[in-house]
């Protein structure tokens, strides 16, 4: 292999690894690879083609307009920044070379997901040794009540478990010789999920399960569905039953906190319609909206992302990021379908980005994850690889290519 395949290929596995322990690392290793991109697309050596290039400008240039009108232009401007990550789905298009080398990227987010997990487990089941152990551990021994491992918060941990769970569970229904390990930690990571205690994660986990029943063959659904009642096996643990029951109490504390937040929400949208208060601009206007009811007057996100967006960028902005994700499943369901009924193993990478990108805008609806920038890359890495077998597997309808070689899983 020539060395700068072995640099794009270190450089792919150190943002996998950065996404699960360190944001730094990954954000660095995708500005190399962003670069790379740049100096391949002069030379014209580039993976040819710009999927969702119109959403994504749409959403972009609203995201700027809105920066540039608010109350604090600079502010609202420097905030609309956020939106560059999106350009992830073509960095990371270009920098596979196949859909082998994506799904062995996915095992490696795989092996990853489980050892946050198991070091989620031991900060929930040691919560109380670990508390005097902060100077010296630092966050990862704060806050574990829930789990977070490395994250700043559970919220982040569990989205990425979320939507990471679903992208690899295709693997593992149609790995074709998938790792021996692979099952134990999926599995391992489900817990891990488990006792996160996002519920919201849950239920965006919960569609994404059922968004894969239609991309994979029948035996592919027992095994789904029996992966789907250990999931709810988990919901019977103490701590978590709990959680799970009080998703439909309406008198659960944050539950009608955010019924609060998201009336509050609306009531500026309808004040901004057009253009929003500006990217990063809540926090400023929130207070003026809050519910007298409302424990917290202050506030940066609304725990809901298309009332986000919608304050934000007003309803050319909701418009423009309902269109990346409409443009995203316009693209690849029929794909993921076609792909099962040929027999085409590399269907696995399009079905988990599906089913991904279904369970990251499931589990928006109650939390703003859309700003969350390592639950945003890990669903931005699942729409890249099913984008990559898009454009390898050509024009032709599917059901009339020929299938990959037997013993080439993923390819």
């Amino acid at each position: 292999m020539p060395d700068r395949d072995r640099v794009r290929d270190g450089l792919l596995a150190a943002y996998v690894v950065g996404l699960a322990l360190s944001i730094t690392v990954a954000e660095t290793a995708l500005v190399l690879l962003a670069i790379r991109w740049l100096v391949r697309l002069v030379s014209g050596r580039a993976r040819p083609g710009w999927p969702l290039a119109w959403p994504i400008a749409a959403f972009a240039i609203v995201s700027l307009a809105a920066g540039a009108l608010a109350a604090r232009p600079a502010d609202g401007v420097w905030n609309a920044r956020f939106v560059v990550l999106l350009a992830s789905i073509w960095i990371l298009r270009d920098a596979w070379p196949d859909a082998v080398r994506a799904r062995r990227d996915f095992l490696l987010l795989l092996g990853m997901m489980a050892l946050i997990s198991l070091v989620g487990l031991v900060q929930v089941g040691y919560c109380a040794e670990l508390a005097p152990w902060t100077p010296v551990l630092g966050g990862v021994a704060a806050k574990c009540h829930r789990a977070h491992a490395f994250y700043s918060i559970y919220m982040t941990m569990g989205g990425v478990l979320a939507v990471g769970l679903l992208a690899t569970l295709p693997i593992l229904i149609h790995g074709r010789g998938g790792p021996r390990w692979s099952l134990a930690a999926w599995l391992l990571a489900a817990v891990g999920l488990a006792v996160t205690y996002v519920r919201g994660a849950w239920v965006g986990f919960g569609a994404g399960v059922l968004a894969l029943a239609t991309t994979v063959r029948h035996g592919g659904r027992l095994l789904l569905a029996g992966l789907l009642l250990l999931m709810l096996v988990l919901l019977l643990l103490p701590g978590v039953r709990s959680r799970a029951q009080s998703i439909a109490d309406p008198g659960d504390p944050t539950s009608s906190e955010r019924l609060l937040m998201w009336r509050s929400g609306m009531a500026m949208a309808r004040d901004h319609l057009l253009t929003g208060v500006g990217p990063g601009q809540v926090k400023r206007v929130y207070p003026g909206y809050a519910a007298a009811e409302v424990v917290h007057k202050t506030r940066g996100h609304l725990h809901n992302t298309p009332i986000q967006i919608l304050v934000e960028r007003g309803v050319l902005g909701l418009l423009a990021w309902l269109w990346i994700f409409a443009a995203f499943f316009a693209r690849t369901w029929p794909l993921a379908r076609a792909l099962v009924t040929a027999g085409d193993a590399r269907h696995v990478l399009v079905a988990g980005g599906v089913a991904a990108v279904l369970g990251f805008l499931v589990a928006g609806l109650t939390e703003y994850n859309f700003g969350d920038t390592e639950v945003l890359l890990v669903t931005t890495l699942a729409m890249s690889a099913a984008l990559v077998v898009e454009h390898d597997a050509g024009g032709a309808p599917p059901a009339e290519r020929p299938a990959p070689p037997p013993g080439r899983p993923g390819a």
